[in-house]
C-alpha cells in the first residue's frame, strides 16, 4: 500500500467518509421499526464483503489480517459493537443532528480514559478542552434529561452519551494495539465480531423487514463498508492531525439531512453545545499532533545520540 503523503487527498477522502457515515445513520433512523441489534447485523455483515474485496484489491488481505492478539480484537469488537448498537438505538429517540453532536464527545472522553488507562498526562490545554467539551455535552443533553427519567428524550440522550463513552473506550483499545496490528486486521475483526454480537440479540425480538426497510438495511451495510474504506484510505494519505478535523463535516450533513428528510429543526442548545464540542475536539486533535511531532523529534535525537 502506498504511504505517500497527500494531505489534500486525505482531506477529501475523510470528508467523503463522514458523509457516507452520516447517510448511513440516516438510513438507520429511517428503519425505525427494526430493532437496533438487527440493524447492527446488517450494517456489519453486509460491510464485510465490501471490506474484504477492498483488502484483496489493495493487497491487504493476504497476511494483512493475520493476528495473534485475538483477545485484543475480541475485546475491542465487543465494546465497539455495544457502542454501535446503542448509538443506533438512540437514533430512534433523538434527532439525527443531536445524536451526531453528542457522539462528537468521543475524543473528549478518550482523553480522560487515556489518562486513566494508559497513563497519559493531562496538561492545561487538554484539561481545558475536556471541560469545554463536557460543557457542550451538558448544554445539549440537559433539556432532554430534564424532561424526566423514562421519557423518550431522556432515554435517547442517555443512549447517545453511553455510545460516545463506549466508542472512546473502543478507541483506547485500538490505540493500545497501534503498531502491533494492521489496520486491515482491526477493520476485519471488528466487522466480524459486530456481526456475531448482533446475532445474540435475536431472542430480544428481530422482525421481518418490510418494503423499504430492506433498502435502509442493505444500504446502511454497504454504505457503512464504503465509509470504512474511505476512512482507512484517508489516514493512509495524511496524518491524523490533518484529516481528523474534517470529521466535523458530518455535523453539517446531519443538520441538512435531518431537516430535509426528517423535518428536524436544530435547537439553539444543540447548535451552541455542538460548537463547544467541536471546538474541544479540534483543540485535542491539534494538541495530539503537536505531541506526536515532539515525540518524533525526541526519537530522532536519541538515534543521533546513539550513532
Amino acid at each position: 500500500m502506498s504511504t505517500q503523503q497527500r494531505p489534500m487527498l486525505g482531506a477529501v477522502l475523510m470528508s467523503l467518509a463522514v458523509t457516507a457515515f452520516t447517510v448511513m445513520s440516516a438510513f438507520v433512523k429511517a428503519a425505525d421499526t427494526i430493532p437496533a441489534g438487527e440493524i447492527m447485523f446488517f450494517r456489519s455483515f453486509l460491510a464485510l464483503p465490501v471490506v474484504i474485496a477492498w483488502l484483496a484489491m489493495t493487497g491487504g488481505l493476504q497476511g494483512g489480517i493475520k493476528t495473534k492478539n485475538y483477545k485484543g480484537h475480541a475485546l475491542r469488537g465487543i465494546v465497539g459493537s455495544m457502542a454501535m448498537g446503542i448509538g443506533f438505538a438512540s437514533l430512534h429517540y433523538l434527532p439525527l443532528p443531536e445524536v451526531t453532536a453528542i457522539r462528537f464527545a468521543t475524543p473528549v472522553v478518550m482523553v480522560v480514559l487515556a489518562a486513566l488507562m494508559l497513563g497519559e498526562r493531562l496538561r492545561a490545554i487538554r484539561i481545558t478542552a475536556v471541560l469545554t467539551g463536557l460543557a457542550g455535552v451538558l448544554i445539549i443533553t440537559m433539556p432532554r434529561l430534564s424532561a424526566g427519567t423514562g421519557t423518550s428524550e431522556a432515554v435517547g440522550a442517555a443512549l447517545a452519551l453511553s455510545s460516545a463513552c463506549l466508542a472512546a473506550l473502543a478507541q483506547i483499545f485500538v490505540k493500545s494495539m497501534s503498531g502491533k496490528e494492521t489496520t486491515a486486521a482491526i477493520v476485519f475483526y471488528f466487522s466480524l465480531t459486530a456481526s456475531l454480537m448482533a446475532l445474540l440479540t435475536i431472542p430480544f425480538g428481530w422482525v421481518m423487514p418490510q418494503g423499504t426497510d430492506w433498502i435502509w438495511l442493505v444500504g446502511a451495510g454497504l454504505i457503512g463498508g464504503v465509509g470504512q474504506i474511505l476512512l482507512t484510505s484517508a489516514y493512509r494519505f495524511a496524518d491524523a492531525g490533518v484529516v481528523a478535523p474534517f470529521n466535523y463535516v458530518s455535523m453539517l450533513w446531519a443538520i441538512i439531512i435531518g431537516y430535509v428528510w426528517f423535518a428536524e429543526i436544530p435547537t439553539v442548545a444543540m447548535l451552541v453545545g455542538s460548537a463547544l464540542i467541536i471546538f474541544a475536539g479540534v483543540v485535542i486533535v491539534y494538541r495530539e499532533r503537536q505531541l506526536g511531532l515532539a515525540r518524533t523529534v525526541e526519537r530522532r535525537q536519541e538515534m543521533r545520540g546513539m550513532q
